[in-house]
């Protein structure tokens, strides 16, 4: 980890800190074999895309399915927890074609295979929100019950990261002596609903769902997410400050803060660069869409949590945490939320050497943050 080198990107060709392939670095166990991976790419569109990953994580899954057999549970899961992540990789952005989806069925079966020896299981359970269930996965301390229940987090996902790749969260919070429930966001995976901002009421359901369980305290759920869901992390604060006790939002934007014009320059060219690539069929459409200063100005007045008028509402212990050179959730927007609303209750970590979410410092703050979620969510 440390001898890779740093750069705010989405190059899929380069292994680097704050590069594109920041989302699953601390997944992966060998980073020699990602970048001989990565070396083999002769393109994004998903017929050059797709097999390589699949040949990567299936490797893994074969390796997974042998040591199962021969009883090696915890290294199975090892393995297939790297299939997983190759498939993830693979599946990137999402679904967004029948390819994408086969690869996605792929990812999501050797999770389960990862997941199947589980001490307590895994339950996958339904959200229901407006006539419709939202697939989710939960798990509880074995000893949580109606006579002794234990405080929950809502693990809320991003936009291409999905409850498959969130697991690990899960399990910090079972470290900790807390209960989980990994949703994926409105607009991805399993979550039936728009991305929009009137689709914070699916992440209230969850909420509901979780104080609805015998097992669980429901004056003591928190909620955790990273870059697009560490914005809904913020916006569901806002929203429902008198069902979510603590919160711990790594990235997210908008929140408020305003870029200069030359960091709004370099941020709307770093976006239009994302949109170059194809990660569909060759001759599809590029997977994100191309942005200028008037579609950003739009944005904010819809999505940003000044423009919601809530910022007085987040009244509950936050905590905030980023790089410093972050090309996708500009770190002012932390600065911002420590210069509104109320006075005291906010609390951050900027990692002054790395980009969007600080994934260089995983092990650092991924473990600090959910015991930092157990003590505000303490009795």
């Amino acid at each position: 980890m440390a001898e890779l080198g740093f750069a705010p990107s989405e190059d899929p060709f380069v292994v680097q800190h704050g590069g594109f392939y920041r989302r699953w670095l601390s997944m992966i166990e060998d980073l020699e074999e990602l970048k001989a991976t990565v070396a083999r790419l002769e393109g994004t569109s998903q017929d050059l895309w797709v097999p390589v990953w699949r040949e990567a994580g299936a490797s893994h899954e074969a390796v997974g399915d042998g040591l199962e057999a021969e009883g090696d549970l915890a290294a199975a899961r090892r393995s297939f927890l790297q299939a997983k992540t190759y498939y993830s990789i693979g599946r990137f952005p999402g679904a967004i074609t029948p390819v994408k989806a086969g690869i996605s069925d792929d990812c999501n079966r050797a999770y389960r295979k990862a997941s199947a020896h589980l001490d307590p299981p895994i339950q996958v359970v339904g959200v229901p929100h407006e006539g419709k269930d939202i697939v989710s996965h939960y798990r509880a301390p074995a000893a949580a019950g109606p006579d002794d229940p234990v405080p929950a987090v809502l693990v809320m996902c991003g936009a291409d990261m999905f409850k498959e790749d969130r697991g690990w969260a899960a399990d910090m919070s079972l470290d900790n002596g807390m209960a989980a429930l990994v949703m994926d966001a409105p607009g991805t995976g399993e979550n039936p609903f728009p991305w929009a901002p009137e689709s914070v009421t699916a992440w209230e359901a969850a909420l509901e769902w979780l104080a609805a369980r015998p097992e669980v305290d429901g004056e003591r759920i928190g909620a955790f997410g990273i870059s697009r869901g560490g914005y809904s992390v913020m916006q569901l604060a806002g929203v429902a400050s008198g069902k979510v006790k603590a919160v711990a939002a790594n990235a997210g934007h908008p929140f408020g803060y305003r870029m200069s014009e030359t960091e709004l320059d370099q941020y709307i060219e770093n976006a239009n660069k994302r949109a170059s690539w194809v990660f569909g069929e060759s001759d599809g459409p590029p997977a994100f869409e191309t942005t200028s200063r008037e579609k950003e100005e739009e944005k904010f007045g819809r999505w940003a949590l000044s423009e919601m008028g809530i910022l007085d509402d987040i009244t509950m212990p936050v905590l905030m945490i980023n790089g410093k050179h972050d090309h996708l959730a500009p770190i002012g927007n932390i600065y911002f939320m420590l210069e509104h609303g109320p006075v005291t209750g906010k609390e951050a970590r900027v990692y002054a050497d790395a980009g969007h979410c600080a994934f260089k410092y995983f092990d650092d703050w991924a473990p600090a943050t959910f015991r930092w979620l157990a003590r505000k969510l303490s009795r």
